[in-house]
């Protein structure tokens, strides 16, 4: 199975192609939910590409709020009912004194990569009005409020924040349709903030454009449904559909945009 849908992905996504269907022959030769870290917008339109192909095993997810866009997976067999806790997750509150420190959220992401975690090790970061929370795994956030007691020069504690007081950060995407002459990042780049493409092209070689939380340096990094591009000072873009091209060769996308 792997080798025949690895052909409708990036070659780069082989290796999660194979860790997905392992997680699926795991559900179903040991007739069990399997759990895993946290995944991306992309990653889990795999995995579903992948589940939708078998009868034997189910999807579903899970970000600690509902507009998570890092989740965590359950593959489970079709008789399993999954509930809340199977998630294994929970909330971290940072508690800092906000009179005199304001946090950022590159600090709070900067501070949990220099403990050593991989970024699929905790889910998306929380921000509204000077608050922050943090959504990570259940023995992650046991490990956070023993050993990690500064963001920055700020004193910090982790507080467990209950469900029903999790943060919902309201971002401001405006949908945008639009033509671009290749599904290039420094195209849709260009299209989605209205740079000039050579502008564009110029930041995606410095360092400062993500594709999927992964930097990427080169401008000619074909982009694809699903895909989730960060520029740095600039804001995030969102594929949200690839609707083929125009007569004149163009490739017709739908865009989401929210601006830093």
């Amino acid at each position: 199975m792997e080798e025949n849908i690895k052909q409708h992905f990036r070659p780069s996504e082989a290796p999660l192609i194979d860790q997905v269907a392992d997680w699926i022959s795991t559900a179903i030769a040991q007739y069990r939910p399997v759990l895993t870290s946290f995944l991306n917008p992309r990653q889990r339109y795999i995995a579903q590409t992948m589940v939708n192909r078998e009868e034997d095993v189910k999807l579903a997810s899970a970000g600690g709020w509902s507009g998570a866009e890092m989740q965590r997976l359950l593959f489970y067999p079709t008789y399993y009912q999954p509930q809340a806790a199977d998630f294994e997750l929970a909330v971290l509150e940072v508690n800092y004194p906000t009179k005199f420190i304001e946090l950022h959220h590159r600090q709070i992401m900067g501070t949990l990569i220099g403990e050593g975690l991989e970024r699929s090790a905790f889910g998306d970061i929380l921000g509204a009005d000077g608050r922050w929370q943090v959504v990570v795994t259940t023995a992650m956030a046991k490990y956070l409020r023993a050993n990690v007691h500064h963001i920055g020069r700020a004193k910090i504690k982790w507080v467990p924040v209950d469900s029903t007081a999790v943060l919902h950060p309201v971002e401001d995407w405006v949908e945008l349709a639009t033509t671009v002459s290749s599904l290039r990042l420094d195209a849709v780049v260009a299209a989605g903030f209205n740079y000039s493409r050579n502008r564009a092209k110029q930041l995606v070689e410095h360092g400062l454009v993500r594709l999927n939380w992964e930097t990427i340096t080169r401008p000619d990094e074909l982009v694809v449904k699903h895909d989730l591009i960060s520029v740095r000072h600039g804001g995030r873009i969102r594929v949200d559909a690839d609707n083929g091209l125009t007569r004149k060769n163009k490739e017709k996308i739908v865009l989401s945009v929210v601006h830093a």
